[in-house]
């Protein structure tokens, strides 16, 4: 009963006209962000996160929380119209939502994966209201120990399952590690990497960091692979048909259990509760073979899935401050730069503002479902924009974010620099996610280790032996073994095809 008459006062601050606004035009811009080809939440979010420098905490957390939630909508609008997922998580959606879309009921499916979206975004939004509390309660009793060897789990499981490679993720979760080394050591004083250069003194920025690359790397990968894309079908008829309903119901009802799940590990990300919930469907139907065909579960399950996530994932962000994927790091990033700490402290400390968020994400669910359905033959003219006209503008919008972060041409600088990497890693198959995450969480992992090493007299084998400490540790060893396991398999496969051929 206190967390309902705490979420009706953070209704109260969430139904003010200028909060209003700003998730208004969070999700509109999330929408915009999932339907042009080639974008994503991470690079939405970095991109603006330098408008937010002037704002009130509660309206910049609002809006680019609707940014985050709102791409999630509108990368399934290209993929059922013209075969181009507008993100990641959409890429699922491809399969089954693009043949609905040739058979003359792409409304059945944009209605189908509209309806699951606020279903699962929305009950994750009640489990991050009533769950979030009691964890963060538990929580409080978190040592650094704890805290350690939870973000040792996590990254883990980003290095785990993100990329083709397992090499080439531990690759990008060194090159985080590096950079969060640079600047000055936060326990002894002393001066690492910056090679004389006093703009280093205080370490890279995360948002100058992240929009090079993936914003500014985007832009030039796009660039090289400029494509005609498809002219998007009239959209009519958004129910299902009568018999469809039942199996499309059972399908929301296992994406948002599923999703909800996912979003609570932490280095997980939308892709995966998607491709999950897709391989439950395919596995329990009667006739598999419909998948791929223009199967109404396939398009209900994974959207359902990776909204429902997005509610979910901000749970391990506001209970235990680590970000569960590379947007929520950059959420993580602007928290900090509006003076909020979270963790486990966030809802007893600041419980207007926290309350005030999670009414929004109710009121821009409901939002994006009437911008959604209605709307959706506009939002695919608007991903038939040609990229020589979308990559300037973005690239204009990215420099000046850059120069916002503190006025100076260095961050344009280091924009550049890190957008010229992130296009040499996107042409080497490194995944970004890594670098981003590790960059965020090792500061705190630094902070972590040195206190569990002073708690325990220089004896770090004393992480073992606490309970829960230990059991994340031997969780995370189990995680790296598998992958590894994983990987040798995959080599070996490809050896002996190599062999047969």
């Amino acid at each position: 009963m206190e967390a309902l008459g705490q979420l009706i006062g953070g209704f109260e601050t969430a139904f003010t006209w200028w909060n209003l606004l700003y998730c208004l035009i969070g999700v509109t811009v999330g929408m915009l962000v999932g339907v042009l080809p080639g974008l994503g939440p991470t690079t939405g979010t970095a991109l603006l996160i330098p408008m937010t420098f002037g704002m009130e905490p509660v309206s910049a957390i609002i809006m680019l929380s609707g940014i985050y939630y709102g791409s999630m909508y509108g990368g399934t609008i290209t993929s059922v119209l013209i075969n181009t997922p507008g993100e990641a998580a959409s890429v699922i959606t491809c399969l089954d939502g693009h043949p609905l879309a040739k058979q003359g009921r792409a409304g059945v499916a944009l209605g189908v994966a509209g309806i699951g979206s606020f279903i699962g975004g929305t009950i994750s939004i009640i489990g991050l209201a009533f769950i979030g509390p009691a964890l963060a309660e538990l929580a409080l009793k978190f040592g650094p120990p704890e805290f350690f060897a939870l973000m040792i789990f996590g990254l883990i499981m980003v290095i785990g399952l993100m990329g083709r490679s397992l090499i080439r993720g531990l690759i990008a979760a060194f090159i985080g590690l590096i950079l969060s080394l640079i600047g000055m050591d936060p326990v002894s004083g002393a001066v690492r990497f910056t090679f004389g250069e006093a703009h280093l003194m205080n370490g890279l920025d995360l948002v100058t960091v992240a929009m090079g690359l993936f914003g500014l790397s985007e832009i030039l990968f796009g660039m090289e692979n400029l494509q005609k894309l498809d002219k998007p079908g009239k959209v009519k008829g958004l129910l299902p048909r009568k018999e469809e309903w039942r199996p499309t119901l059972n399908a929301i009802g296992r994406g948002t259990g599923l999703g909800f799940f996912v979003g609570l590990i932490p280095g997980s990300n939308s892709v995966i509760p998607a491709i999950l919930s897709y391989t439950l469907e395919k596995r329990i139907a009667k006739d598999p073979s419909r998948f791929g065909k223009g199967a109404i579960e396939g398009v209900a399950g994974p959207e359902t899935a990776n909204n429902s996530y997005c509610g979910a994932a901000l749970i391990p962000l506001f209970t235990l401050g680590i970000p569960s994927s590379p947007t929520i790091a950059i959420i993580l990033g602007a928290f900090i730069m509006h003076g909020l700490t979270p963790g486990p402290t966030l809802f007893q400390n600041n419980p207007d503002f926290v309350w005030a968020i999670i009414a929004s994400m109710f009121i821009g669910n409901l939002i994006l479902l009437i911008m959604n359905l209605p709307m959706a033959g506009m939002w695919a003219k608007i991903a038939a924009v040609p990229p020589k006209l979308l990559y300037p503008l973005i690239l204009i919008i990215s420099i000046i974010g850059a120069y916002t972060v503190s006025n100076s041409l260095w961050d344009v600088g280091v924009m550049f620099v890190f957008g010229i990497a992130g296009y040499i890693m996107k042409k080497l198959d490194i995944p970004m996610a890594p670098i981003v995450l590790t960059f965020v969480l090792s500061k705190l992992m630094e902070n972590s280790l040195l206190q569990s090493i002073k708690m325990f007299d220089g004896n770090v084998l004393q992480l073992f032996a606490r309970p829960i400490s230990g059991t994340l540790l031997v969780l995370s060893l189990i995680v790296l073994c598998l992958s590894v396991i994983a990987e040798v398999k995959k080599k070996k496969a490809g050896f002996a095809s190599d062999v047969e051929m």
